[in-house]
């Protein structure tokens, strides 16, 4: 790593979104390809701050789009959970294989998916992203977007073809019975122990209500926590729609 001034200039321009500085940067000769202090390249860093000016500038100046940081985080990725989607069009136009897979077999679509961000998915799905591809813990991708409960996400994966429509029909309801907030409730216990106490926050999201609940210490501060949507009653209604009409 190039420990340089003006390499080490290049990461305060990216945060402030400063593209007359990371213009001349690059200009003087700092590499589209540097790396912080971390490791973590500027393509990947500028991508997860939503930054799609100097995206494009950085893939102008040669930076490879498909390069992971780390060699475990893939710029399309961190776009993707973010929902940042013109980045991730900026990155798709400059290449980037719409399935790159990062560190644990994740995929941008899978991201998108779980964080329930549908125009990065229809973005992605149109670049040539497969609907069918599984996520990292197998499960299809139409199953992972009717658990999150983003109507979005399923419509958009309904258009492009996406199968396992009777899993996901099965999850949604399922989702429907036992209820969001008992959902999270439940996976947050199994993954930090049972007893402690937790806030529930609602959210107005583009696609109705997020909820998200936290788990809380000793002192009342959250320590982890997860959200889901709340569009499964439209989800079961897509997906028995689909699955008349294809016989799926």
């Amino acid at each position: 790593m190039s420990t340089n001034a003006p390499t080490a200039l290049l990461f305060p321009a990216l945060y402030e979104g400063d593209e007359d500085a990371v213009v001349r940067l690059l200009r003087a000769g700092v590499s589209p390809e540097a790396v912080d202090e971390d490791g973590q390249s500027a393509l990947y860093l500028a991508a997860v701050s939503d930054r799609p000016g100097v995206v494009r500038l950085l893939l102008a100046a040669g930076a490879e789009p498909d390069r992971l940081s780390l060699g475990t985080d893939a710029p399309l990725c961190g776009a993707a959970c973010g929902g940042h989607t013109e980045v991730v069009s900026a990155l798709l136009s400059a290449g980037a294989y719409p399935d790159t897979v990062e560190a644990f077999g994740f995929t941008a679509l899978t991201w998108a998916l779980r964080r329930g961000h549908p125009a990065v998915a229809e973005a992605l799905l149109v670049a040539g992203a497969d609907p069918g591809r599984p996520g990292p813990g197998g499960e299809p991708p139409l199953v992972t977007a009717a658990h999150r409960g983003s109507a979005g996400c399923v419509r958009a994966l309904l258009a492009h073809g996406a199968g396992a429509r009777g899993e996901a029909l099965a999850e949604a309801r399922r989702l429907l019975g036992v209820g969001v907030e008992a959902e999270l409730r439940e996976g947050l216990a199994r993954a930090h122990g049972s007893g402690h106490a937790f806030a529930v926050h609602r959210h107005p999201s583009p696609e109705g209500v997020t909820v998200e609940v936290r788990l809380l210490d000793a002192q009342g501060r959250p320590f982890a926590g997860d959200d889901l949507q709340t569009g499964h009653a439209e989800i079961v209604a897509l997906l028995k729609a689909s699955t008349t009409r294809s016989g799926r």
